[in-house]
């Protein structure tokens, strides 16, 4: 264990910038493998402003910090609304399998898992895409991981989004699935699921937790999440000592603005009809059991 690369702290490199400043726009949710020769393969996804598009992504490198970028694959390839994370793998024969995830456009909140092959990273860019994981009518699948077993087969860990109440497609489990290889998948169910009362009563999924919210002091003023994470402008010394009923005032404003902000967020992404599809494809619901 002595020779063992533990986690450390260290300085960090800026391996993908993002594409522009402010809410909205970043790089990342990536997917990584190594080449037969020892360089590095990357898949991410970008995003471009608050109501951008989204893409994905694959890039190589020598040394895990500088990339080249070999292929982009447009949402507009799948007719979709955006990308989502790509899960990025090569084959025991040397060929490259990119998992995609387009959204379905509005007024759906449908996602659905495609599969690229290729015999370089390149082709990507123009590879023909295959669904893998259709999901159903009331369940939307994204951002895969997909991996190689010993025994020389696949498994995968699916998000997936119930989405037959509207106004709740953000609510997820993760299942599990396997496969001999990698192109028909079979479900053995739900592995993360929501507990109530606890930070995840909401979603279950294999990423990070969401982030508990600030308590705000007696009168101050909630901060405006962007892409720096810079703060919103506060108000002035005067206005933190107004009256009580002043304070009372401004408390229920605030609230007002911000349940009207996450509704005006939640119709951006989902439109005016949810739980609908937009994209025509053959679902199993007899192998499907997220």
């Amino acid at each position: 264990m002595t020779d063992f690369p533990l986690p450390r702290s260290g300085a960090a490199v800026v391996a993908v910038p993002a594409p522009g400043a402010g809410v909205g726009f970043w790089a990342g949710s990536s997917s990584a493998a190594l080449d037969a020769d020892g360089s590095f393969v990357i898949a991410y996804r970008v995003r471009t402003g608050e109501r951008g598009r989204g893409s994905n992504v694959v890039a190589r490198s020598e040394d895990g910090e500088r990339y080249t970028t070999v292929a982009e694959i447009g949402q507009e390839r799948f007719g979709a609304q955006s990308l989502e994370r790509p899960a990025l793998v090569r084959t025991d024969e040397g060929r490259w399998r990119l998992y995609v995830c387009p959204a379905a456009p509005p007024p759906s909140k449908h996602w659905w898992i495609d599969v690229l092959e290729a015999d370089d990273p390149a082709g990507f860019a123009t590879a023909e895409a295959h669904t893998v994981f259709p999901g159903d009518e009331n369940t939307g699948v994204k951002d895969p991981i997909v991996q190689r077993t010993p025994d020389g087969g696949w498994q995968a860990w699916i998000c997936c989004h119930p989405l037959e109440v509207p106004d709740e497609e953000d609510r997820m489990t993760s299942a599990y699935a396997t496969s001999r290889d990698g192109l028909e998948w079979e479900w053995h169910g739900t592995v993360l699921a929501p507990r109530p009362g606890t930070w995840h009563a909401h979603r279950a999924a294999h990423r990070r937790p969401p982030r508990r919210p600030r308590r705000l002091r007696r009168g101050a003023r909630p901060r405006r999440r962007t892409g720096s994470s810079a703060p919103a402008s506060r108000g002035s010394r005067a206005t933190a000592r107004a009256s009580s009923s002043r304070s009372a005032t401004s408390r229920s404003a605030t609230t007002a603005t911000s349940t009207s902000s996450r509704s005006r967020a939640a119709a951006t992404e989902s439109g005016t009809k949810r739980g609908s599809l937009t994209r025509a494809t053959s679902y199993a619901p007899s192998s499907f059991k997220p």
